[in-house]
């Protein structure tokens, strides 16, 4: 293999790939990724991590936050991370860390009631979080759009980044808003809600040496674009203040949903006899109407990817196009859709941000990349899945992102050390032996968004060959368990 590039295997900082490497046959949800020349995934993110909770919780089935769970596909239930890491070592084609999310041990102490928690609950949650950084989780994450993340009161948050600091371990975010407008605030007008839900991340910071990692930094609705500015100088002054701040970007313009993420908090704290009724139905079409118009971003920009066995013709069209079909508002379609998926539908979405964001924050000193996908059973997949780490190489040999070390330097050893992944991330004695192949030329002359990879030759995990010309090792167990 000649005039070839080699780099260490990349390092995705930002997946949910826990709950599919306990999956009985975890390969084929780990193909896609490998072929972009992945060979280490930081999993856990959003707070649905798929660890974190109490033995014998009777809430096990409230882990995964509508996107995941325990459905009887996994080799078993791992409550922390020390019975998770053991059983992904050795049994995965890949290398997994794990962080503890909060959504888990939150709906492990207290299900997904809408209320503060007790001192006691408080403590519970608490405790298992910091168990499972002594076994060797890489951090905490928070997931503060989805139940119950979404219930914490800021006291509950700044408690969970004391944890990250006592051990020096990262809090990665996702925030309570990533919009101009969201139904995470009342208030319509004022201050960006995008900026507010950064606003309260900095207030917990300020005065630590927290590891504070924005996760997916992304700007909702063509009317929240405006705010990047901004949202980098909040950055940049916790960095100033000694707050390690950093944040992840992937190489997309939409992501993946659940259907409900644009349902107002307290709308979706109702049981479905208030829902019913006139004045909640009215203050909903309001609210949704205003934020609509504020945002520049609608139900024609949602794409239907998953509601259910029997929807499969929904599958592909956006909420706007099914209400045409079937004569209703675009509202009553959305809700309709709400319903039949059991408030637990797919959704793609954007845009998320623009070509020339994700041009400026490739070179950003403070940027990470990551893929933020999964692979889907059914329905419509993200393309993230596809070619995002290519593209990413792709963007600097066309001179639209950083310089080539840079951004190598970014996906594989700024990674590592981000996430305290010791002897992995850079190509030299003493490291494991991850590596990936590429061809600049074939990269640069791809045409991306192919549902396919591009450019990637070989990757090796620990030494072995797990891709090489074009075929993937079959039942590969090659990937290690990460301890931190």
């Amino acid at each position: 293999m000649r005039g070839k590039s080699v780099a260490p295997g990349f390092i995705d900082v930002h997946s949910h790939n826990d709950w599919f490497a306990i999956h009985k046959n975890p390969q084929p949800y780990f193909e896609p990724f490998i072929r972009q020349g992945i060979t280490s995934f930081v999993t856990g993110n959003c707070g649905l991590s798929a660890i974190g909770f109490e033995d014998g919780t009777p809430n096990v089935k409230r882990m995964g936050g509508g996107l995941f769970g325990y459905r009887g596909q996994t080799t078993g239930v791992y409550p922390d991370a020390a019975r998770f890491l053991d059983a992904v070592d050795g049994k995965v084609p890949c290398n997994i860390a794990v962080l503890a999310g909060h959504c888990s041990a939150r709906a492990s102490v207290a299900g997904e009631e809408n209320r503060k928690l007790t001192a006691q609950e408080q403590e519970r949650m608490l405790a298992i979080l910091e168990e499972n950084l002594k076994m060797g989780a890489a951090g905490v994450s928070l997931g503060l759009m989805y139940s119950p993340g979404m219930f914490a009161d800021e006291a509950e948050i700044r408690r969970v980044a004391e944890l990250c600091v006592k051990y020096d371990k990262p809090l990665t975010v996702h925030p309570r808003a990533e919009s101009r407008i969201s139904t995470s605030y009342p208030e319509l007008l004022g201050r960006s809600h995008l900026l507010r839900a950064m606003d309260e991340l900095a207030r917990i910071a300020k005065g630590t040496k927290l590891k504070l990692q924005f996760s997916h930094l992304i700007f909702v609705g063509r009317g929240s674009f405006g705010d990047k500015d901004e949202a980098l100088r909040i950055i940049d002054r916790l960095c100033a203040e000694g707050v390690r701040a950093q944040f992840d970007i992937y190489n997309e313009k939409k992501g993946v949903s659940v259907i409900t993420v644009i349902l107002p908090t307290w709308y979706r704290g109702m049981s479905d006899a208030e829902r019913k009724k006139p004045w909640n139905r009215l203050r909903l079409a309001a609210l949704v109407f205003a934020a609509v118009k504020l945002l520049g971003f609608g139900f024609n920009d949602i794409e239907v990817a998953y509601i259910g066995p029997g929807y499969e013709h929904y599958e592909g069209k956006t909420v706007h196009q099914l209400a045409q079909e079937n004569h209703m508002s675009d509202l009553k379609m959305y809700l309709k859709l709400c319903r039949e998926s059991d408030y637990q539908g797919r959704v793609n979405m954007g845009p998320y941000t623009t070509d020339e964001i994700i041009h400026e924050f490739e070179k950003n000193d403070k940027c990470l990349y990551m893929t933020d996908a999964w692979v889907e059973d059914y329905g419509v997949q993200n393309p993230a899945i596809y070619d995002c780490f290519p593209k990413f190489l792709r963007d600097s040999l066309l001179g639209l992102g950083d310089t080539m070390p840079n951004t190598i330097h970014r996906m594989t050893g700024a990674s590592a050390e981000r996430f305290g992944i010791r002897d992995r991330g850079y190509l030299r004695e003493g490291c494991y032996a991850d590596v990936t192949v590429f061809d600049e030329a074939a990269l640069k002359n791809a045409v991306p968004d192919q549902e396919c990879s591009f450019g990637i030759e070989a990757v090796f995990v620990n030494g072995e060959a797990l891709l090489k010309d074009g075929r993937i090792l079959p039942n590969a167990k090659c990937g290690r368990a990460i301890r931190v």
